[in-house]
């Protein structure tokens, strides 16, 4: 399972121009699930993700994490994420899962995200076409995956 995870000020998710989730301060959470995951994958992100100590405190260092800030999530399914560049120009996505497996990782995903954070955790849709929107804050990114423990 890999995600990228943005710091936000504000963001959104659209649907046939219509938002469906909408948020300030907090994390969206890209997440990619591939064939060979599984629920312990996903609650080893959600443990990290409640954790991530990225958020500023009163001296600008990054040390709180979502829950001090009062911060949210929207996780966004993004099986592009998992795309092989090897070969040719046209990316390969092999190894993303196929929905009968990816929509109960996600959903468990989402509902771990939930306890474990104990946050506000909204949603895109998983397999729809959406528009994401973004201020990203600072701007910080991080990108981690389930199959790089370390």
């Amino acid at each position: 399972m890999r995600v990228v995870i943005q710091r936000v000020n504000e963001a959104y998710v659209a649907i046939e121009n219509k938002r469906k989730s909408a948020i300030g301060l907090g994390l969206v959470v890209l997440l990619g699930i591939e064939h060979n995951d599984t629920p312990e994958d996903a609650d080893w992100l959600c443990a990290k993700l409640a954790r991530l100590r990225i958020f500023a405190d009163e001296n600008g260092l990054m040390n709180h994490d979502i829950q001090t800030v009062g911060g949210s999530f929207i996780v966004v399914s993004q099986f592009t994420l998992h795309a092989s560049t090897k070969k040719g120009n046209r990316p390969s996505y092999i190894r993303a899962a196929r929905p009968e497996q990816a929509v109960p990782l996600y959903e468990h995903f989402v509902e771990k995200l939930k306890q474990t954070s104990g946050c506000d955790v909204f949603t895109g849709e998983f397999g729809a076409y959406m528009q994401v929107g973004l201020v990203n804050d600072g701007p910080v990114t991080i990108l981690m995956d389930s199959a790089k423990k370390e």
